[in-house]
């Protein structure tokens, strides 16, 4: 039944190589399937963004008192000088724990339908909220983190300007919603696709885009498609072929453990393709270190066919296309703690789950 699924997605999808022979049809085939990357961040709904709100969450993003430690941020494991990743398989938290998925990239995540590998938060400020309070990150809790940020003056004007209507503005929510703001930000624009949809031929190589055009000819397209290329569905890894444990492991299935549905098992959230080419390792377990061999496991996966060696370079030349202008982003200077601000807490309490 999955290698029926497989195929039927891959047949509908396909496009004859003659249907866009010339650059203008490949051009609009490509339009009609992506969105370009927006320049400017868009709107959150009620979340209004303020400079105020923006300069509080983009210290709050570098900010390790928010973890129990104070040596740990959303920056460590989201590093804006790494493409929003780490380069860890899964990521290092409090007393040299390690977290039990790969850190997805946090550029151009306020494109994705929702947030983590298994979809648990809907959006950026939901998502924020639990790094803090995971024990194997941030070990910390939503008190200790106010009466961290309360203890330090300048945050306590800072939390004031950003949400003037609040009585007591500093809270826990508030915290994430100001981090909110600040990534919706990292944007990484007008990459070779984006440029090549806006008319520029020479945007993309001609290897690229015969990459283009095996990437919707052979089905990639049905989970990675809209702005993110990705990132905006839920799919079983290993619709035709499941992968080995150490990609799969039995252990972690996924979305299951949002929904508790026996069809969400060892179902996750496709991933965003921009800037692919920066985010390795590769895939929920961070096992896969090459683009290429990735490219491979996922036609064989997902789609249940071979690619020749040409194929499969022509699609990751493609895929390294989808490296777009990466933000360039200040550290910011960080208030100090005051008499009043919790002391570090580096201790791993035995037993403790995330």
């Amino acid at each position: 039944m999955k290698r029926i699924i497989a195929v039927a997605i891959a047949s509908m999808l396909a496009v004859s190589t003659m249907a866009f022979a010339s650059d203008s049809e490949l051009r609009e085939m490509s339009k009609s399937l992506f969105k370009p990357i927006p320049e400017n961040a868009p709107e959150l709904g009620e979340n209004k963004a303020t400079p105020e709100k923006l300069k509080l969450g983009h210290m709050l993003y570098f900010e390790p008192r928010l973890a129990s430690s104070q040596l740990i941020s959303c920056q460590t494991c989201h590093n804006v000088g790494l493409a929003g990743g780490d380069l860890q398989e899964t990521s290092t938290g409090h007393g040299w724990q390690k977290g039990p998925r790969n850190a997805p990239t946090t550029y151009n995540a306020v494109f994705n339908t929702a947030q983590f590998w298994d979809g648990r938060a809907e959006d950026l400020a939901e998502q924020s909220k639990g790094p803090v309070q995971a024990s194997v990150e941030m070990n910390n809790t939503p008190e200790m983190v106010v009466k961290t940020l309360k203890s330090i003056p300048e945050y306590v004007a800072l939390f004031k300007k950003a949400f003037p209507k609040d009585k007591d503005p500093v809270n826990f929510d508030n915290m994430a919603l100001a981090i909110e703001i600040f990534e919706a930000t990292l944007l990484t624009p007008n990459d070779g696709l984006d440029r090549f949809m806006a008319g520029d031929n020479d945007a993309l190589s001609t290897k690229q885009k015969d990459g283009l055009k095996l990437f919707v000819n052979r089905g990639c397209v049905g989970c990675h498609s809209g702005v993110n290329l990705g990132g905006d569905g839920y799919y079983p890894f290993g619709v035709v072929e499941k992968p080995g444990a150490e990609l799969l492991p039995e252990g972690d299935k996924g979305r299951f453990q949002v929904t508790n549905t026996a069809a969400d098992e060892y179902v996750f959230r496709s991933p965003s393709l921009r800037n692919v080419a920066l985010t390795y390792p590769y895939f929920h377990t961070g096992k896969v270190w090459d683009l290429g061999n990735a490219v491979e496991i996922m036609s064989s996966s997902q789609l249940g066919m071979d690619l020749n060696k040409e194929e499969a370079a022509k699609i990751t030349s493609f895929l390294e296309a989808l490296t777009g202008e990466q933000p360039v982003v200040e550290h910011p200077v960080l208030p100090p703690s005051t008499s009043d601000t919790p002391k570090p807490v580096l201790t791993v309490e035995s037993g403790k789950k995330h």
